[in-house]
């Protein structure tokens, strides 16, 4: 009999394996080409499983989550063909200003990101979500800025599953200021957003970016996020953030940068990648 292609592993001890494995990648700051093959995710499901054990085994919290290939470049340079939803976990949120360390992380990016902070849970249901429905569960809006990275190199050619198990290539998390009200009343899809990486009093570079990078529209990227964590069983909860992706090309960060966003009225975020 063939094995469906999404088919989970059939206990918890792979998954808790490969769990296991990517946070000793974590705190080592090693990486490998791939997952070791006794506990090796084959499908998104598995990846999925993998990722739900982090928490148990790193001893941290689920803060809120991360959205990773967001725009048809993103998925295009890790080689998936949709998004890919990741958990921001408790000691990875900084407040804007913060030094994000350097040391370990390969990829060496910040990502310009809208961000939206829930108001209330939205629980599994049969139905999709939509975007009405999952707007009204905001609370916040916030510029944010995500510095990813992944355990696995090269992580371009890893697959959808290993990604996922990798927790989405998070890493850290700049969490920015809310925005004033009347944010809802914007189009985020046309909002433009410029970002400037400095190394100490020298203006390295600029770059714009919008909404429209995000799935078309930071909402509808939230939205995809909803109903993805509903079809896994999993209620986005009150009170947790989620970053919806990069609205512009990632910032290429040497340490000792400092990298800032100006989403003009919506705010600013900025970050110190540490030397």
């Amino acid at each position: 009999m063939t094995t469906p292609t999404n088919a989970p592993f059939s206990d918890l001890t792979a998954s808790q394996q490969a769990a296991q494995w990517v946070w000793e990648q974590w705190q080592s700051g090693q990486a490998c080409p791939a997952f070791p093959e006794t506990c090796r995710p084959l499908n998104a499901v598995q990846g999925y499983q993998v990722q739900a054990q982090l928490p148990a085994v790193s001893g941290r919290q689920v803060v809120g989550w991360k959205i990773a290939a967001t725009s048809r470049n993103g998925q295009t340079h890790i080689n998936v063909s949709g998004p890919l939803a990741g958990r921001l976990l408790s000691g990875q949120v900084f407040e804007s200003g913060a030094t994000v360390p350097s040391s370990g992380n390969r990829m060496r990016v910040a990502e310009p990101e809208f961000a939206f902070t829930m108001g209330q849970d939205l629980r599994p249901q049969n139905s999709p979500f939509g975007l009405p429905e999952v707007m009204a569960a905001v609370a916040t809006l916030h510029p944010a800025i995500e510095v990813p990275d992944s355990r696995l190199a090269p992580f371009t050619e890893a697959g959808e599953a290993q990604l996922l198990a990798d927790n989405a290539c998070a890493r850290h998390f700049v969490l920015g200021p809310s925005a004033p009200e009347g944010w809802r009343q914007m189009d985020l899809s046309t909002h433009a957003v410029e970002a400037q990486v400095q190394q100490g009093d020298t203006d390295r570079y600029t770059r714009t970016g919008s909404g429209a990078w995000v799935l078309g529209d930071p909402r509808i990227a939230l939205t995809w996020l909803a109903n993805q964590l509903s079809g896994l069983g999993i209620t986005l909860e009150k009170g947790h953030v989620v970053t919806t992706g990069t609205c512009m090309v990632p910032l290429e960060l040497v340490p000792g940068d400092t990298a800032k966003a100006d989403f003009g009225v919506l705010g600013q975020v900025s970050m110190h990648f540490s030397a």
